[in-house]
Protein backbone atom coordinates (compact mmCIF):
# COMPACT_ATOMS: atom_id res chain seq x y z
CA UNK A 1 0.00 0.00 0.00
CA UNK A 2 1.27 3.56 -0.65
CA UNK A 3 2.60 5.64 2.25
CA UNK A 4 -0.17 7.33 4.18
CA UNK A 5 -0.17 11.13 3.87
CA UNK A 6 -0.46 13.42 6.84
CA UNK A 7 -3.83 13.32 8.57
CA UNK A 8 -5.98 16.17 9.81
CA UNK A 9 -9.10 16.34 11.96
CA UNK A 10 -12.20 15.38 9.96
CA UNK A 11 -14.25 18.36 11.05
CA UNK A 12 -12.32 20.51 8.54
CA UNK A 13 -13.89 21.85 5.36
CA UNK A 14 -14.91 18.96 2.99
CA UNK A 15 -17.13 17.38 5.65
CA UNK A 16 -19.37 20.47 5.65
CA UNK A 17 -21.10 19.19 2.50
CA UNK A 18 -22.14 15.91 4.16
CA UNK A 19 -25.64 15.21 5.51
CA UNK A 20 -25.82 16.27 9.19
CA UNK A 21 -25.96 12.71 10.55
CA UNK A 22 -22.86 11.70 8.59
CA UNK A 23 -21.05 14.95 9.35
CA UNK A 24 -21.18 14.14 13.07
CA UNK A 25 -19.58 10.77 12.48
CA UNK A 26 -16.93 12.17 10.13
CA UNK A 27 -15.95 14.68 12.80
CA UNK A 28 -14.95 11.77 15.04
CA UNK A 29 -12.33 10.55 12.56
CA UNK A 30 -9.32 11.91 10.73
CA UNK A 31 -8.98 13.04 7.12
CA UNK A 32 -6.60 11.48 4.65
CA UNK A 33 -5.92 12.33 1.04
CA UNK A 34 -5.39 9.61 -1.57
CA UNK A 35 -3.91 9.83 -5.04
CA UNK A 36 -5.61 8.25 -8.06
CA UNK A 37 -5.20 4.44 -7.98
CA UNK A 38 -4.14 4.42 -4.32
CA UNK A 39 -5.43 1.32 -2.53
CA UNK A 40 -7.24 2.07 0.74
CA UNK A 41 -8.49 -1.43 1.56
CA UNK A 42 -7.20 -4.81 0.41
CA UNK A 43 -9.46 -7.86 0.23
CA UNK A 44 -8.63 -10.35 2.98
CA UNK A 45 -7.11 -7.78 5.38
CA UNK A 46 -8.41 -7.40 8.90
CA UNK A 47 -10.99 -4.59 8.98
CA UNK A 48 -10.79 -1.97 11.69
CA UNK A 49 -12.20 1.27 10.19
CA UNK A 50 -14.72 2.75 7.77
CA UNK A 51 -13.95 5.38 5.13
CA UNK A 52 -16.36 8.27 4.60
CA UNK A 53 -15.89 9.92 1.19
CA UNK A 54 -15.64 13.70 1.54
CA UNK A 55 -14.54 14.39 -2.05
CA UNK A 56 -13.45 12.30 -5.00
CA UNK A 57 -14.54 8.75 -5.71
CA UNK A 58 -13.71 5.20 -4.64
CA UNK A 59 -14.12 1.87 -6.42
CA UNK A 60 -14.87 -1.35 -4.56
CA UNK A 61 -13.83 -4.52 -6.41
CA UNK A 62 -12.88 -8.17 -6.08
CA UNK A 63 -10.15 -9.96 -8.03
CA UNK A 64 -8.77 -13.44 -8.57
CA UNK A 65 -5.25 -14.91 -8.65
CA UNK A 66 -4.95 -14.10 -12.37
CA UNK A 67 -5.65 -10.42 -11.78
CA UNK A 68 -9.16 -10.38 -13.26
CA UNK A 69 -11.37 -7.84 -11.52
CA UNK A 70 -15.09 -7.26 -11.06
CA UNK A 71 -16.22 -3.82 -9.90
CA UNK A 72 -18.81 -3.98 -7.12
CA UNK A 73 -19.61 -0.28 -6.93
CA UNK A 74 -18.44 3.32 -7.15
CA UNK A 75 -18.79 5.58 -4.11
CA UNK A 76 -18.69 9.38 -4.08
CA UNK A 77 -19.10 12.18 -1.51
CA UNK A 78 -21.61 11.38 1.21
CA UNK A 79 -21.07 7.63 0.92
CA UNK A 80 -18.86 5.32 2.92
CA UNK A 81 -17.11 1.97 2.54
CA UNK A 82 -15.76 -0.60 4.96
CA UNK A 83 -18.82 -0.81 7.22
CA UNK A 84 -18.82 -4.62 6.94
CA UNK A 85 -15.72 -4.55 9.16
CA UNK A 86 -18.08 -3.89 12.08
CA UNK A 87 -18.27 -7.65 12.64
CA UNK A 88 -14.51 -7.81 13.15
CA UNK A 89 -14.05 -10.07 10.13
CA UNK A 90 -11.76 -9.84 7.12
CA UNK A 91 -12.32 -7.36 4.31
CA UNK A 92 -14.56 -8.86 1.64
CA UNK A 93 -13.39 -6.54 -1.17
CA UNK A 94 -10.63 -4.14 -2.13
CA UNK A 95 -11.14 -0.38 -2.45
CA UNK A 96 -9.08 2.10 -4.45
CA UNK A 97 -9.35 5.76 -5.39
CA UNK A 98 -10.35 6.36 -9.03
CA UNK A 99 -9.50 10.07 -8.72
CA UNK A 100 -7.88 12.26 -6.03
CA UNK A 101 -10.00 11.56 -2.96
CA UNK A 102 -10.35 12.78 0.62
CA UNK A 103 -11.82 10.44 3.23
CA UNK A 104 -12.63 10.68 6.92
CA UNK A 105 -11.41 7.48 8.57
CA UNK A 106 -13.39 6.35 11.61
CA UNK A 107 -12.22 3.40 13.70
CA UNK A 108 -14.45 0.42 14.39
CA UNK A 109 -14.57 1.21 18.11
CA UNK A 110 -15.63 4.81 17.46
CA UNK A 111 -18.24 3.66 14.95
CA UNK A 112 -19.74 1.17 17.43
CA UNK A 113 -19.96 3.85 20.15
CA UNK A 114 -21.64 6.22 17.69
CA UNK A 115 -24.20 3.58 16.69
CA UNK A 116 -25.05 2.96 20.35
CA UNK A 117 -25.45 6.69 21.02
CA UNK A 118 -27.43 7.56 17.87
CA UNK A 119 -30.34 5.17 17.07
CA UNK A 120 -31.31 7.19 13.98
CA UNK A 121 -27.86 6.67 12.50
CA UNK A 122 -28.05 2.96 13.37
CA UNK A 123 -31.37 2.70 11.48
CA UNK A 124 -29.83 4.48 8.50
CA UNK A 125 -26.91 2.05 8.53
CA UNK A 126 -29.30 -0.93 8.53
CA UNK A 127 -31.19 0.54 5.56
CA UNK A 128 -27.90 1.07 3.73
CA UNK A 129 -26.84 -2.54 4.30
CA UNK A 130 -30.23 -3.76 3.05
CA UNK A 131 -29.86 -1.60 -0.06
CA UNK A 132 -26.41 -3.05 -0.75
CA UNK A 133 -27.77 -6.56 -0.30
CA UNK A 134 -30.52 -5.81 -2.84
CA UNK A 135 -27.96 -4.41 -5.31
CA UNK A 136 -25.79 -7.49 -4.83
CA UNK A 137 -28.82 -9.68 -5.58
CA UNK A 138 -29.58 -7.71 -8.74
CA UNK A 139 -25.95 -7.94 -9.83
CA UNK A 140 -25.92 -11.70 -9.29
CA UNK A 141 -29.21 -12.00 -11.21
CA UNK A 142 -27.76 -9.97 -14.09
CA UNK A 143 -24.58 -12.06 -14.25
CA UNK A 144 -26.56 -15.31 -14.18
CA UNK A 145 -29.49 -14.47 -16.47
CA UNK A 146 -28.28 -11.82 -18.92
CA UNK A 147 -25.80 -12.35 -21.73
CA UNK A 148 -22.79 -10.04 -22.10
CA UNK A 149 -24.43 -7.77 -24.66
CA UNK A 150 -27.51 -7.30 -22.48
CA UNK A 151 -25.31 -6.38 -19.52
CA UNK A 152 -23.36 -3.90 -21.68
CA UNK A 153 -26.57 -2.34 -22.99
CA UNK A 154 -27.94 -1.99 -19.47
CA UNK A 155 -24.67 -0.45 -18.28
CA UNK A 156 -24.53 2.12 -21.10
CA UNK A 157 -28.18 3.14 -20.77
CA UNK A 158 -27.91 3.59 -17.00
CA UNK A 159 -24.82 5.81 -17.31
CA UNK A 160 -26.02 7.99 -20.21
CA UNK A 161 -27.43 11.50 -19.74
CA UNK A 162 -29.95 12.94 -22.22
CA UNK A 163 -28.78 15.97 -24.25
CA UNK A 164 -30.93 18.63 -25.97
CA UNK A 165 -30.59 16.93 -29.37
CA UNK A 166 -32.02 13.70 -27.98
CA UNK A 167 -28.72 11.82 -27.95
CA UNK A 168 -27.43 10.43 -24.68
CA UNK A 169 -23.87 11.09 -23.52
CA UNK A 170 -21.82 9.16 -21.01
CA UNK A 171 -19.71 11.96 -19.57
CA UNK A 172 -17.55 9.66 -17.50
CA UNK A 173 -14.30 8.68 -19.23
CA UNK A 174 -14.35 4.90 -19.29
CA UNK A 175 -11.73 2.50 -20.60
CA UNK A 176 -12.79 -0.81 -22.08
CA UNK A 177 -11.19 -2.55 -19.10
CA UNK A 178 -13.26 -0.49 -16.66
CA UNK A 179 -16.45 -1.42 -18.49
CA UNK A 180 -15.40 -5.08 -18.56
CA UNK A 181 -14.80 -5.03 -14.80
CA UNK A 182 -18.24 -3.52 -14.23
CA UNK A 183 -20.20 -6.04 -16.32
CA UNK A 184 -18.09 -9.13 -15.66
CA UNK A 185 -16.52 -10.05 -19.01
CA UNK A 186 -13.26 -9.69 -20.93
CA UNK A 187 -11.91 -6.40 -22.26
CA UNK A 188 -11.73 -7.98 -25.72
CA UNK A 189 -15.46 -8.75 -25.64
CA UNK A 190 -16.29 -5.14 -24.69
CA UNK A 191 -14.05 -3.82 -27.48
CA UNK A 192 -15.71 -6.05 -30.07
CA UNK A 193 -19.26 -5.17 -29.01
CA UNK A 194 -18.54 -1.42 -28.91
CA UNK A 195 -16.95 -1.61 -32.36
CA UNK A 196 -20.01 -3.42 -33.74
CA UNK A 197 -22.38 -0.91 -32.13
CA UNK A 198 -20.37 2.01 -33.55
CA UNK A 199 -20.40 0.48 -37.05
CA UNK A 200 -24.16 0.05 -36.73
CA UNK A 201 -24.59 3.75 -35.89
CA UNK A 202 -25.93 3.03 -32.40
CA UNK A 203 -23.08 4.73 -30.56
CA UNK A 204 -20.39 7.30 -31.31
CA UNK A 205 -17.02 6.89 -29.64
CA UNK A 206 -14.85 10.00 -29.20
CA UNK A 207 -11.73 9.60 -27.06
CA UNK A 208 -13.05 7.87 -23.92
CA UNK A 209 -16.56 9.34 -24.21
CA UNK A 210 -19.49 7.35 -25.60
CA UNK A 211 -22.64 8.87 -27.10
CA UNK A 212 -25.77 6.77 -27.60
CA UNK A 213 -27.04 8.01 -30.96
CA UNK A 214 -30.25 5.95 -31.15
CA UNK A 215 -32.05 3.20 -29.30
CA UNK A 216 -29.89 0.16 -28.88
CA UNK A 217 -31.24 -3.20 -30.09
CA UNK A 218 -32.58 -5.54 -27.43
CA UNK A 219 -30.41 -8.35 -28.82
CA UNK A 220 -27.12 -8.44 -30.72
Amino acid sequence: MPPKPAASRAEDSPAEALPPELRKLAALGVQRRYRTHAVLIEEGDQGDAIYIVLSGRLRAFVSDARGREVTLGLHGPGEYVGEMSLDGGLRSASVQAVEPTICAIVTRETMLRHIAADPEFALGLIKRLIKRARLATESARSMALLDVYSRLRQFLEERAQVRPDGSRLITEQLTHQQIASEIGCSREMVSRLLKDLAEGGHILRQAKHITLMKSMPTRW
